[in-house]
């Protein structure tokens, strides 16, 4: 059997195994690159997605592969370039033809409002936004196909505009669009209210239910206003019609949006719902040395971790790095902890901060039982027990899934917490939780739940 036909057989299994989004975004465009010595390397097309396979599907391929071996193997993920051009996106030639191209998408990209250094490549990710950073990647992907409307959630500077923008600027980039509307839920609003005073809702009606692709932000700004709500539920009708893609962000799920009018709550949770929670200590860290890096700043590591511990969200991440441009510019100071620790001010918690404090070192295994037992009712004696009634096995499989991924415990160390189950039994519980994660909303929220627990 040549390593293509095993590969081929093992796609064909993880097929099976996950949904078909999660297939076509993760694991369509990767190759066997080697396997010798009881040692799998699998080449992806990209680091994010070689990170994005190995930290939620790990488990998964391991017990697949283990089967098709016959081995105890270890996999190692790569990344090889050159699987862009053999699997790559469309060119401009392929595109389809509900995105026609512009003949200047810079400029085009200008008037619509998108802002260009919004991309993929710039987006920090981690166990808090993986899910819509994946989402928004297969969007861009097939737009008007599947994940329609997208609806990203969240808190203020989370990056919900950030992965909007990033899915239009890749459909812009790979397919190109001359019909693009790109707006915020209270200039869609305001837009609203000049047409009826101006007797011009005829061309308000033209520009929006004719977008092939229609982008809004804070969209809960449209709830409580009849007239508004009205034209926006025909507006997202009349493009879902005709197969353009929509994609929406909000501070809260549509559930919780008041005053928001049922049938538009239901045409919202009709497509697909991801949330992004607050970034933890080691993506702040990693967004300010993105940041940093666009500015041209090569930011020393142990200083970038002491902003990123006294600094809770993304916008004052921003904010700060502009300060000390500012101060080296002006004042021509040295990149230093005094100057740091200076422009911090009351903010600035300690330099031992990042050693001690809980958004960088990870919570005890017992914490993440306690978190679950508690989440779900259960006791501890039962979840280490051999019942296998649902009300436990759920519980049982998610605390699992919590220890190997948040923590990386080994499978052997995880079976021994749990009661002593065998490793391979981990390999089942963590791969069948990763599987159902993409698709499972309901799942989605207790992971979300019992992660507060554990981080507040």
């Amino acid at each position: 059997m040549t390593d293509q036909t095993f590969w081929k057989k093992v796609l064909a299994e993880l097929q099976l195994e996950v949904s078909s989004a999660v297939f076509s975004t993760l694991f369509k465009h990767t190759r066997l690159s080697d396997i010798s010595g009881g040692v799998v390397t699998i080449a992806c097309m990209t680091a994010v997605i070689a990170q994005l396979i190995e930290t939620r599907y790990y488990a998964l391929i391991k017990t697949v592969l283990d089967k098709h071996t016959g081995q105890n193997v270890s996999v190692i993920f790569t990344v090889d370039a050159s699987l862009k051009k053999t699997n790559g996106q469309k060119s401009l030639a392929d595109a389809g033809p509900l995105f026609q191209i512009a003949d200047n998408i810079s400029s085009f990209a200008k008037r619509h409002g998108l802002f260009p250094d919004y991309t993929f490549e710039k987006f920090a990710v981690s166990t808090t936004n993986q899910l819509a950073f994946a989402a928004a990647s297969h969007v861009a992907k097939n737009p008007g196909n599947s994940y329609n409307p997208l609806f990203i959630y969240g808190g203020v500077g989370v990056g919900k505009t950030h992965l909007m923008q990033a899915a239009a600027n890749k459909i812009m980039e790979t397919r190109g669009s001359a019909r693009l509307v790109l707006c915020a839920g209270e200039e869609f609003t305001n837009e609203i209210i000049e047409a009826i005073r101006t007797k011009s809702t005829p061309s308000f009606r033209h520009k929006f239910r004719k977008a092939e692709l229609l982008c809004i932000d804070d969209v809960q700004f449209i709830a409580g206003k009849d007239a508004v709500q009205e034209e926006f539920f025909h507006t997202f009708n009349a493009v879902l019609k005709a197969g353009g893609q929509i994609v929406l962000t909000s501070d809260k799920p549509p559930a919780e949006i008041l005053k928001l009018e049922a049938r538009l709550k239901s045409r919202l949770e009709g497509g697909l719902l991801v949330d992004i929670a607050p970034p933890d200590f080691e993506l702040r860290t990693a967004i300010f040395l993105i940041k940093a890096k666009d500015r041209g700043i090569d930011f020393p590591l142990p200083l970038a971790k002491l902003i990123a511990a006294s600094i809770d969200d993304t916008r004052g991440l921003e904010g700060m790095l502009t300060r000390i441009l500012s101060e080296l510019a002006m004042k021509n100071s040295q990149l230093s902890e005094e100057l740091i620790v200076r422009l911090l001010g009351k903010r600035y918690h300690g330099q031992n901060k990042e050693a001690n404090s809980s958004l960088s070192k990870p919570p005890a295994k017992d914490a993440f039982m306690e978190a679950v037992c508690s989440y779900f009712g259960v006791k501890s004696t039962q979840v280490k027990g051999k019942k296998r009634d649902q009300s436990i096995v759920l519980p049982r499989q998610i605390l699992m899934y919590l220890l190997r991924i948040e923590l990386g415990t080994s499978l052997t160390e995880v079976g021994d917490l749990i009661g002593g189950r065998d490793h391979t039994t981990v390999m089942h519980a963590v791969g069948k939780i990763s599987s159902l994660v993409p698709a499972d909303e309901k799942l989605r929220g207790d992971i979300l739940g019992i992660k507060k627990l554990i981080y507040g």
